[in-house]
C-alpha cells in the first residue's frame, strides 16, 4: 500500500494517491464487484471497478485490508474510462487504513 499527497485547492479534504482493493456492493439493486482505489480523501475516493456504476448509484464501500464498511454515493463517471467514479462517502471517515494522514484529516 503506498500513498503520495496531492495537494489540490478548495477540497473538502487533502486527496492522497493510494491503491486500495475495495468491494462496491449495490444498496437499492443487485451489484457486486470487486474495485480499487486509485486516490482517496476523508469525504471519498476516486475507485476503479470491474463493473460500471452510474452517478446517483448507492452503494456500500468494503475496503479489503481494513474491512471498514461504509455508505457512499456516485457522483461522477469518467466519460473516456467509465469504470473509474468518483464517490462520496456518506460520513466522512478513513476507511482506507491509512496511519499518516494529512493535517486536514484530524477530526476537530
Amino acid at each position: 500500500m503506498t500513498s503520495e499527497p496531492i495537494h489540490r485547492e478548495s477540497r473538502r479534504s487533502t486527496r492522497v494517491r493510494l491503491k486500495v482493493r475495495i468491494e462496491a456492493v449495490g444498496v437499492s439493486e443487485p451489484l457486486t464487484c470487486e474495485g480499487e482505489t486509485l486516490v482517496v480523501n476523508l469525504h471519498g475516493a476516486l475507485i476503479m471497478t470491474a463493473v460500471a456504476l452510474r452517478v446517483g448509484m448507492k452503494i456500500w464501500i468494503l475496503v479489503l485490508d481494513t474491512r471498514k464498511r461504509v455508505a457512499a454515493d456516485v457522483v461522477y463517471i469518467d466519460p473516456d474510462q467509465p469504470r473509474h467514479c468518483g464517490i462520496n462517502l456518506e460520513k466522512p471517515e478513513n476507511i482506507w487504513g491509512l496511519t499518516m494522514t494529512p493535517g486536514d484529516w484530524q477530526k476537530g
